[in-house]
């Protein structure tokens, strides 16, 4: 059960994340890094807010559906009105409807894909990621040929029926009952607040670039994050694997030193060989070049942070990684106003590793002192 289950996520990680990535570099491949950014930009927005929408977060709904406490509907209904609410005010604001359904898409997409982890159907997880990957590629590029860069929001935004569907049927099959928040709501509010966070890590700094430093630069800097996140890749499955068993009490310690071996193998491969593939598939993004390289060195004390952070949520203490994100968050957006401006897309390259680094040297200070205590 356990290699089966983990070969399933890695499976539809491997080639999910394959295909996006793939769909994301095309793109680049035929925008100036102008246009890209500017996707990006509008991207980045759609996530805010679902990181506003989503009370029912990943984390929350994965842990308590391993511990069967039926919840999920309960949280649906939160989650559903506050984005219903940011549809409107996004729609008012921007005068564009796009953003808000694709952040509808989002929050569909997280919740089910959580609550499917959390009850070890890995199986059916991998099936309806894989699903999704395909349809955002066929949809996204149709509609782009037909109108042009906007239609990829649209077509992102549709390939999320799917997960709609298994959204429905989930949330009939529990009752809505409140006393199960009432009597979780530390866990709930500390798991809000650190997805808050979390996502504000992934997302702050291109809502700030793209108003202060153009999205040119911007650009550059995101094609460098999406090879990053390719680089990541191995070390998020491992986490989606690990924190329904972390939050059963079962250890995988030898999963763990394994992930590390292979986050530096990655690393390695990444500052020797990424810059060339800029230079031969992106031309027009050549200030993405070192930048690249720099943060490859941050895989290494990402997954390190990815591990300890699954433990720690395993076992309900999400008020320690909760810390650690806010501190990361509020290091990253001062970092990208002071850093941006002098140094470019190579500044903003040292602050992505020097956050990713403090998080990892915290978090396995605290597990350190609580293993003495």
């Amino acid at each position: 059960m356990g290699q089966k289950g983990l070969l399933s996520i890695g499976l539809a990680d491997i080639v999910g994340t394959g295909i996006t990535s793939l769909f994301w570099l095309y793109i680049a491949s035929i925008l100036d890094p102008a246009k890209y950014g500017e996707i990006m930009y509008l991207l980045g927005i759609a996530s805010l807010v679902q990181l506003i929408s989503l009370i029912g977060n990943s984390n929350a709904l994965t842990v308590y559906s391993a511990k069967d406490v039926k919840i999920q509907s309960t949280l649906f209904v939160m989650s559903g009105i506050v984005t219903g609410i940011s549809l409107i005010v996004v729609t008012i604001i921007l005068d564009r409807i796009d953003i808000g359904i694709l952040a509808i898409g989002y929050v569909v997409f997280s919740s089910v894909n959580s609550v499917l982890l959390g009850k070890k159907l890995f199986s059916k997880y991998s099936k309806l990621v894989f699903s999704q990957k395909i349809l955002s590629v066929i949809l996204a590029l149709g509609l782009y040929f037909v109108f042009d860069v906007y239609g990829i929001i649209y077509g992102l935004a549709l390939s999320y029926i799917p997960h709609l569907i298994i959204f429905s049927q989930e949330f009939l099959k529990t009752k809505i009952d409140f006393t199960l928040i009432t009597t979780r709501k530390n866990f709930i509010i500390n798991n809000y607040a650190m997805n808050l966070t979390a996502g504000l890590t992934g997302t702050i700094d291109k809502l700030i670039i793209a108003p202060v430093l153009g999205f040119v630069l911007l650009g550059n800097y995101s094609l460098s994050l999406q090879m990053l996140t390719m680089m990541m890749m191995f070390s998020s499955i491992i986490y989606k694997y690990l924190l329904p068993y972390d939050a059963s009490g079962e250890s995988n310690n030898k999963i763990r030193k394994i992930t590390i071996i292979i986050s530096i193998i990655i690393a390695i491969l990444g500052i020797t060989i990424l810059p060339d593939v800029i230079d031969w598939l992106f031309p027009k993004f050549s200030d993405a070049k070192d930048t690249i390289q720099i943060m490859s060195i941050g895989v290494v004390p990402g997954t390190i942070s990815i591990l300890y952070s699954s433990k720690f949520l395993g076992m309900e203490k999400s008020r320690i990684v909760l810390i650690t994100k806010l501190v990361s968050v509020i290091s990253l957006s001062g970092g990208v106003f002071y850093f941006g401006p002098i140094y470019g897309t190579v500044g903003l390259g040292w602050i992505v590793v020097i956050v990713m680094t403090w998080e990892a040297l915290f978090l396995f200070i605290i597990n350190q002192k609580q293993k003495i205590s």
